[in-house]
């Protein structure tokens, strides 16, 4: 569904991504992971095209994203809903107008129509009692609830994470972990999920891509990540103290 084609990304002297190429499947929740600095947050921009590749293509079925521009950009892009890693609310907005602000700029839709799609999204997130709530007032866990919420009101084929458990303590962590999963089930998305925790990478993907020095180390399902050989990966596994065994365990 989603395809890099021998992409690379340069940023002035800089090549952040070289040369990377893989497919997402329809359906399956995709993790990218990986030390910082190699090019998994720009992966996410290259697929809606807030960036653009140096060299190479970004598809999405048989669209070119990245040769796409003005209406049929438009059109590409609102296939996808978009996480971001602060939640990115607004703050003088509410719960609810901040969930309601992409169906009032791109739809045509009655104000009772918003409230319906909106308060369905806050439900599906379990946020349907805090819609007049303002952002300075809710947890870590309910802004990044509400950005997702936005992100799943205009009904996408495709959600994109950016960090969705960064900054949350591990229990907020792994229900963010759940949800991730749910959405996947109950509105049949395509998901892509960047994120510096193993352990949520490992619960909720159904295969993993590790970058390292702008190229793909290993794309592998879970189970046979966690015993891969490749040297990147191992470290990368060992640093958070995670076996081959797939226990989650600070060695002795």
């Amino acid at each position: 569904m989603i395809r890099f084609e021998e992409v690379t990304k340069r940023f002035g002297q800089k090549v952040v991504l070289k040369n990377v190429s893989y497919e997402v499947s329809e359906g399956e929740i995709f993790c990218i992971v990986g030390p910082s600095g190699t090019g998994k947050s720009v992966s996410l921009k290259l697929m809606i095209k807030l960036l653009s590749p140096t060299s190479g293509r970004v598809c999405i079925g048989d669209d070119c994203v990245s040769s796409s521009w003005s209406k049929d950009l438009s059109v590409l892009r609102s296939r996808f809903g978009y996480l971001f890693q602060s939640a990115a609310l607004l703050a003088w907005m509410s719960v609810y107008e901040n969930v309601a602000l992409p169906l009032r700029e791109r739809t045509k839709l009655t104000d009772a129509e918003i409230r319906d799609k909106v308060m369905d999204a806050l439900e599906k997130v379990g946020l349907e009692n805090d819609a007049e709530t303002y952002p300075a007032d809710l947890s870590g866990g309910m802004q990044k609830r509400t950005g997702l919420a936005r992100a799943i009101v205009t009904e996408p084929e495709i959600l994109l994470y950016d960090e969705p458990t960064s900054g949350l303590d591990p229990v907020t962590s792994r229900m963010i972990d759940d949800l991730i999963v749910e959405l996947n089930e109950r509105l049949g998305t395509t998901s892509v999920v960047v994120t510096h925790d193993m352990h949520s990478a490992l619960s909720i993907a159904d295969r993993i891509a590790m970058l390292h020095g702008g190229r793909v180390a290993t794309i592998e399902a879970p189970q046979n990540f966690i015993k891969s050989e490749v040297p990147e990966v191992r470290s990368f596994l060992d640093a958070q103290y995670i076996t081959r065994k797939g226990v989650w365990e600070k060695g002795n």
